[in-house]
């Protein structure tokens, strides 16, 4: 059998589609530069915060600044500062550290705290340094109520914040410095703790508070401390004084005055052992007149002796003179006196005409 053989055609390959120079393809899905899409931003309000302290402050004052920055997401954390370091320097460690409000605690002889409140964002201040009294921390408080970390607070101002002119001035940098700004990268979207300062005594009172219903229940979470202020500059660290407290008196100052007390006491009492081994009676007490009368319980016989002394009182005052013949005697005496003087004057005057 024969094979027939087919003639096989070849088929033509595909033809390229040209596309005009005026369309283009549409873009990938995923971008090949390494330029970054620029987002809408909603964190307006870039206030940051650097909370640090100077050498010198106790543990507790460091575990007060540590609860600080926990309620405070926008802090900026920066290393114990030098005691050689002035305080202007401050500024150029916030124009490092990106910050414009700064909160400095500067101890002084292991006992007192000092805090520094700030606006450093091109050092024009206004400053202001409190003397930081009756310090609790939230370790040591242990109270019931908790917040979230990292939440924003509310913050509630006494009355007086609105009608002293340095309070509107703290009230405001407390804001500034306080207040976690919104949509902060490291705040969480919620409000469920508030800070109260309270004006009482010539002394600002911090308080923390959780927020437990809407109808205003409220559990304290701490710290607790309270601000004593003494100055207020025009600059930040720097400048003139705008105000000054004229009821703060150091506490240096204070200790003295508790020493000087206690030594005053020492003298008074000193004094007082003096005197009184000065005034002590030579003998012991004689008694009460008449002391016989308490010796017998019988009412007849008390009345015996009463009325015997009473009879013998009576003998006494009629044996003394009265006090008529008594004035009487005075006056003859007087009389007799004057007479006598008398008589020597005219002797004398006998005398002088006589040798003339």
């Amino acid at each position: 059998m024969g094979r027939k053989f087919q003639n096989k055609k070849k088929k033509a390959a595909p033809q390229l589609e040209i596309v005009p120079l005026d369309e283009n393809p549409p873009l990938p899905p995923q971008r090949s530069s390494d330029e970054v899409v620029p987002k809408k931003e909603k964190w307006v309000n870039k206030q940051r915060v650097l909370v640090f302290s100077a050498r010198g402050i106790s543990h507790r004052d460091r575990h007060l600044m540590k609860d600080i920055k926990t309620l405070m997401p926008h802090h900026r954390p920066e290393s114990k500062m030098e005691r050689s370091k002035t305080l202007s320097v401050v500024n150029e460690m916030c124009e490092m550290k990106h910050c414009n409000k700064a909160m400095l605690f500067e101890g002084r002889r292991k006992r007192d705290l000092y805090m520094w409140v700030s606006n450093t964002s091109g050092s024009t201040g206004p400053s202001a340094k409190f003397l930081i009294e009756n310090i609790h921390t939230m370790a040591e408080l242990k109270m019931t109520g908790n917040c979230l970390r990292g939440s924003r607070p509310l913050l509630s101002f006494d009355s007086k914040f609105d009608e002293l002119p340095h309070l509107k001035l703290l009230k405001e940098l407390f804001v500034q410095t306080y207040a976690v700004p919104n949509h902060h990268p490291k705040s969480q979207p919620f409000v469920d703790h508030v800070f109260t300062f309270t004006y009482l005594d010539n002394r600002i009172w911090f308080r923390n508070f959780q927020i437990l219903s809407e109808d205003g229940g409220l559990s304290e979470v701490g710290p607790r401390y309270v601000m004593n202020p003494v100055k207020i500059f025009d600059g930040s660290f720097t400048g003139k004084t705008i105000w000054e407290n004229p009821d703060y008196v150091s506490p240096a100052k204070q200790r003295q005055l508790l020493k000087k007390s206690a030594k005053d006491r020492y003298v008074n009492r000193v004094e007082q052992k003096v005197k009184h081994e000065a005034t002590r009676p030579v003998r012991a007490y004689d008694g009460v007149d008449n002391e016989e009368i308490f010796e017998d319980d019988d009412p007849v016989e008390t009345a015996k002796i009463l009325a015997a002394i009473a009879k013998k009182k009576k003998e006494e005052a009629a044996k003394q003179t009265p006090k008529s013949a008594l004035t009487k005697k005075i006056k003859e005496k007087q009389l007799k006196a004057i007479k006598e003087v008398i008589d020597r004057k005219k002797a004398r005057t006998v005398k002088r005409v006589k040798k003339v």
